[in-house]
């Protein structure tokens, strides 16, 4: 099979808006005779099923959860990418194309990426037009801060729950689109299998969850937003339920995987505490705003926390090793993810780690609450003020800042944040492989679409943070309505496809014996296999 990337010609910064003007278009009389599938209703799957509904399409909505509200984008937290430059610090689109490229070590495919920081600015107008209550300054505008990899600020955040606000925006347009007839919402049902007609994508066989049946569902097209498949991994910071089934099934069918070992390693995560855990749990990278990463420069003071004998607080600073700065000024503690949890990982194997399973580094946010407190009661006009004032007015900064993932940290690893350093340690995280799609995220199975993490196409070997919900959100409001026209305009007088034809049959009877088959050899469906004996 011959792979074409169907990327148009043209300078880098053209190829977009030049494609956008002269593609293939579906008028509107005709699209609504047209039915699209979409499973997943995270960021991607949910701004796609709204977009394209109100476009005039058909859609059939599913996802395994009670709600659309329960897709895994919910718990994202630290922010957004977008190219707006409101901090008037040099940021561009090209900049931001350029770290993107750099971050993921130049394995990206460029002109979906420079595609992607085009559209990231109509992403910011399009939440902030649904409600998302982004954060905001004195004076009213939306406020930015600093991610890994990059030397500017651009992230718009929406305190630390930043993927919920945005997933209920998509939600409430989702939900408009319920309303009026044009997507029909299928909760608890879950993919297990991809229908092919005549080579094309055309349907899915589904269960539903609450009954137990099989179901088969046909449609013109269907468009995967099912996330990654980060949890091959025993522990990572996925919800146990992301279990990659829709995406491996579409392999089975012929879909082609790309870059599968591209799995994000990401460095701020609560570290793992016994074997007891099924996940673990993620502290957001906006923390190394603010935060300073470091462990004692003595293997015998590591030694002495590990043991709980001494706290990170009796270190004194000229014992502590702040290795990011040190060995990275240019960045400090918003290196790239792959960088920051490679050096976590050498000072704990070097001794250095200040967890009982020699496992965490420190994550220190006394010096911010002395630098905002200072600020703070310069603001006030308060004169020589004590050191505990100054820090009690940095504390409320952080807390206005940070202050519910600070409050879950406590809540998991029982120490208050704010009178002791958080400890981190790297996790999987996020998978920038996925499903092999071209430059109109199409596989290489015609019809069958993948949108947001569920592809590959935009973060090389390392996605920089805050570019998931960017990515989730470019696909599903501004790219995919645009290219599936591509396909669905040689579609306009095909009929309807009958989910009782043979095709549908036998995929639903294969994917009965599989699930028959599976069930005697006592192995799960659907789920994680039990840990390996030790």
């Amino acid at each position: 099979m011959s792979f074409d990337n169907n990327t148009p010609p043209g300078p880098l910064a053209e190829k977009w808006s030049r494609y956008r003007g002269t593609m293939n278009l579906v008028a509107p009389n005709n699209k609504r005779r047209i039915e699209i599938i979409i499973v997943g209703t995270g960021l991607a799957g949910a701004s796609a099923a709204a977009t394209l509904g109100e476009l005039g399409y058909k859609v059939k909505c599913f996802t395994f959860h009670d709600s659309p509200r329960r897709a895994h984008s919910i718990a994202a937290q630290g922010g957004i990418n977008a190219a707006k430059n409101y901090a008037n610090d040099g940021d561009s689109v090209y900049r931001l194309f350029y770290d993107t490229i750099k971050g993921g070590d130049y394995r990206s495919r460029e002109s979906n990426v420079y595609r992607l920081a085009e559209v990231s600015r109509n992403i910011i107008d399009q939440a902030v037009a649904q409600g998302v209550p982004f954060a905001r300054d004195y004076g009213g505008l939306l406020d930015n801060r600093s991610f890994g990899g990059v030397q500017v600020s651009r992230t718009f955040y929406a305190r630390g729950q930043t993927g919920q606000q945005l997933l209920l925006g998509a939600y409430q347009a989702l939900s408009r689109q319920i309303a009026e007839g044009n997507v029909e919402m299928y909760n608890r049902h879950e993919m297990l299998d991809l229908v092919l007609v005549d080579g094309k994508a055309r349907g899915i066989i589904v269960r539903n969850l609450l009954t137990g049946e099989l179901e088969r569902h046909a449609a013109h097209c269907v468009v995967l937003g099912t996330g990654g498949y980060g949890n091959v991994f025993y522990l990572s910071t996925n919800a146990m339920n992301c279990n990659v089934t829709a995406a491996w099934r579409a392999t089975r069918r012929g879909a082609y995987m790309a870059n599968p070992c591209f799995t994000q390693i990401h460095p701020t995560c609560i570290p793992q505490s016994g074997d007891y855990q099924s996940k673990l749990t993620l502290m957001s990278e906006s923390l190394r705003n603010d935060g300073r990463v470091w462990v004692p420069k003595k293997q015998e003071d590591a030694k002495a926390i590990r043991e709980g004998k001494k706290t990170g607080n009796d270190i004194p600073e000229e014992a502590r090793d702040y290795f990011l700065e040190r060995r990275y000024p240019a960045f400090g503690n918003l290196v790239p993810r792959d960088v920051a949890s490679r050096a976590a990982k050498v000072a704990c194997d070097e001794g250095l780690g200040v967890a009982p399973t020699g496992l965490a580094v420190f994550l220190d946010f006394e010096a911010a609450f002395m630098r905002y407190g200072q600020s703070k009661a310069h603001s006030a006009g308060l004169h020589n003020p004590s050191d505990a004032k100054v820090r009690e007015l940095g504390v409320k900064v952080i807390e206005e800042k940070y202050g519910n993932l600070f409050e879950m940290y406590e809540k998991i690893n029982g120490e208050d944040p704010y009178k002791m350093p958080m400890k981190i340690y790297p996790a999987v995280h996020y998978t920038m492989g996925g499903l092999w799609v071209d430059y109109n995220l199409e596989t290489n199975i015609p019809g069958l679409f993948a949108i947001g993490e569920c592809n590959f196409s935009d973060h090389g070997a390392n996605r920089l943070g805050a570019s998931a919900l960017m990515q989730g959100l470019a696909d599903g409001y501004f790219v995919l309505p645009y290219t599936i026209g591509q396909f669905l305009s040689q579609d306009i007088r095909t009929p309807k496809f009958d989910p009782n034809a043979k095709e549908f049959l036998d995929t639903e009877k294969d994917t009965r014996e599989r699930l028959e088959n599976d069930e005697r050899q006592g192995q799960p469906v659907g789920g994680k296999l039990p840990p390996p004996p030790r």
